[in-house]
């Protein structure tokens, strides 16, 4: 005869690095016992630590995170990854607890919004009923926009030989070498910028993710470098040895070399470099970007996990 005996929960904030390795191993932990996209992928918890221009500036600490603690064992945490947002991760054994994480979310993660109004938002799985239904009571409401997740499963899948463009150069990065402003780093950061819109990425944060993130690996951080020397597109493929898995993030070319075929050159390469490290699969995380689940879906990832946002206003609050 079994005897169940009650079990005491502590939450407390993040002591700041300290935890960086339980969290860390939590997420690594319940891959094999959750559903694709569950928790977050290890590497962007350590991008989030690591990918930073100052290492010294943590940017987990950037908003509050809470921890919940079994016999000091880490078995639940909620995290903020932007202004007005909350993600959970937890281990399934203890999903009873998602309601008193989305009660210290909501008192602790609402930001204004464009018109000055506090709001939260959680990312959560169309196949996840549970939180579904507790952001459902709690006043959230389901909105028409989110993400995607897509899975490949090797096994005995044929892989293309990848094609590369005339006029192109398929090669792992070279991040230790910073000595003029063509070096890999900076090429890195221009490419991201333009490939995303964006301004504010720069070579010293990638090359500290490089030299510090645990996921990161070598032969499979891969560049398409154009004949003037630029970078037409990027492929980094974080590595989880624990389970085997790869992860494309990011994917991205430059807005003046699309269409050749580029993108999808770097990831069958990966793909085989991944064969060869005796991967089992690979995930690749999407928002609603139709031409690149178009290209997910044409290289052969199998399956498709969708999420969207919901979303509650606090109209009452100042």
């Amino acid at each position: 005869m079994t005897t169940l005996t009650a079990t005491t929960i502590v939450s407390r904030p993040m002591a700041q690095d300290d935890d960086f390795r339980p969290m860390r191993q939590l997420l690594i932990d319940t891959v094999p016992i959750t559903p694709i996209g569950f928790n977050w992928d290890m590497r962007r918890l350590d991008g989030k630590r690591f990918y930073n221009e100052d290492l010294a500036d943590n940017r987990l600490s950037t908003r509050p995170v809470q921890l919940w603690e079994d016999a000091r064992d880490l078995v639940a945490y909620v995290l903020s990854e932007g202004a007005g947002d909350a993600h959970l991760q937890v281990h399934p054994d203890y999903r009873y607890l998602e309601d008193e994480m989305l009660a210290w979310a909501e008192a602790h993660l609402p930001a204004p919004n464009q018109d000055g109004v506090r709001e939260l938002e959680v990312m959560v799985n169309e196949y996840d009923a549970h939180r579904q239904r507790l952001l459902g009571e709690r006043g959230f409401e389901k909105m028409g926009y989110g993400g995607m997740i897509r899975h490949l499963r090797f096994g005995k899948q044929p892989i293309p030989q990848p094609v590369v463009a005339d006029g192109y150069t398929l090669r792992a990065t070279r991040p230790e070498e910073m000595d003029d402003e063509m070096d890999d780093c900076r090429r890195i950061a221009d490419l991201l910028n333009a490939a995303f819109r964006r301004t504010f990425h720069n070579g010293e944060e990638y090359q500290n993710f490089t030299r510090t993130a645990p996921s990161f690996v070598a032969e499979l951080d891969l560049v398409m470098e154009a004949a003037d020397g630029t970078f037409a597109a990027y492929v980094g493929i974080p590595y989880d040895p624990a389970n085997r898995r790869g992860i494309f993030e990011p994917v991205c070319t430059h807005p003046n070399h699309q269409r050749k075929g580029l993108a999808r050159a770097l990831m069958l390469e990966g793909l085989h470099r991944l064969r060869r490290l005796d991967a089992v699969d690979v995930t690749v995380d999407t928002g609603d970007m139709v031409p690149a689940n178009a290209l997910y879906s044409a290289m052969g990832f199998t399956e498709a996990y969708r999420s969207f946002v919901w979303k509650k206003i606090y109209n009452e609050e100042k």
